[in-house]
């Protein structure tokens, strides 16, 4: 298994004891291989759960409940063995952490900086190590012609196709993606999950990836995991999933995104993290 979650509880470090838990007592299993959206209103907890499986947010020792990765508890292990367990995961923020003024392909081939010595590291800050892969990579998410483009002239969109480029230039066994297609319009969200599902199921890597626009996820997805108020509301393949059940989750919510794109302005790049 994958994942696999027992009655998991995750706090906020900074939260206090009164304060309602961000996921309360969740189970789920992730099989490898296996493709699920995370789907839900904002503030469900879907960022969270995203980050809670990728060791990137650790529960209080308290709240753990049973959690395991590739079959170990993360939490239990050294953090030189918790650092090679999440070698294997890639997270995928909704805004990359992209530093502005570097160029394209240095941005990309970082996917592959946890295997690089720190010689190796500095080196390819200096002379791209393999600037055909990452061309490669862009260009699979129809960024070829902006290798060599610095980060801050990208527009929104552009730079989180080339946070998912990433993704292909990293060895992982299990994608963790939040909210891929915010920033693009119709026909460039078809296709770049198209592309993720692509290199997922071609390595048997386990997908788990929220998104807000539920149809998209109901078209393109074979699992929906319904998230509100940090509990999982259903989990169901996407077949089962009615109107009414889609309703009850968005009562009070506005269920999709807006139908015109939103403007790609270059926005100030958060900080996230990408493994």
């Amino acid at each position: 298994m994958t994942f696999r979650l027992e009655k998991l509880t995750v706090r906020h470090l900074a939260a206090t004891a009164q304060a309602p838990a961000a996921l309360h007592e969740l189970d789920l299993d992730v099989a490898p291989g296996e493709q699920l959206a995370l789907i839900g209103p904002s503030g469900a907890g879907k960022t969270t759960l995203l980050a809670t499986l990728a060791c990137a947010h650790r529960p209080q020792s308290s709240d753990v409940g049973g959690f395991s990765v590739f079959g170990q508890d993360p939490w239990a292990l050294p953090q030189s063995a918790r650092h090679r367990l999440r070698a294997r995961l890639f997270l995928a923020p909704q805004t990359p952490p992209l530093p502005p003024r570097q160029r394209v392909v240095t941005a990309v081939l970082a996917a592959r900086l946890p295997h690089m010595s720190l010689w190796q590291a500095f080196a390819s800050l200096v002379r791209p190590s393999d600037p055909d892969a990452a061309h490669a990579a862009l260009a699979r998410f129809g960024l070829g012609d902006k290798l060599y483009a610095r980060v801050d002239r990208l527009s929104g969109g552009e730079r989180q196709r080339c946070g998912l480029a990433r993704l292909l230039l990293s060895s992982a066994e299990a994608f963790l993606v939040d909210e891929p297609i915010s920033a693009l319009d119709p026909a460039l969200a078809r296709h770049t999950l198209a592309t993720l599902q692509q290199e997922a199921s071609a390595r048997k890597a386990s997908l788990v990836c929220s998104l807000h626009q539920v149809e998209m996820a109901r078209a393109h997805f074979p699992r929906l995991v319904g998230l509100r108020a940090g509990r999982i509301v259903f989990d169901a393949a996407t077949s089962a999933v009615s109107d009414a059940m889609i309703a009850a989750l968005y009562e009070n919510e506005a269920v999709e995104a807006p139908s015109q794109p939103p403007h790609e302005s270059p926005e100030r790049i958060a900080v996230g993290a990408c493994f």
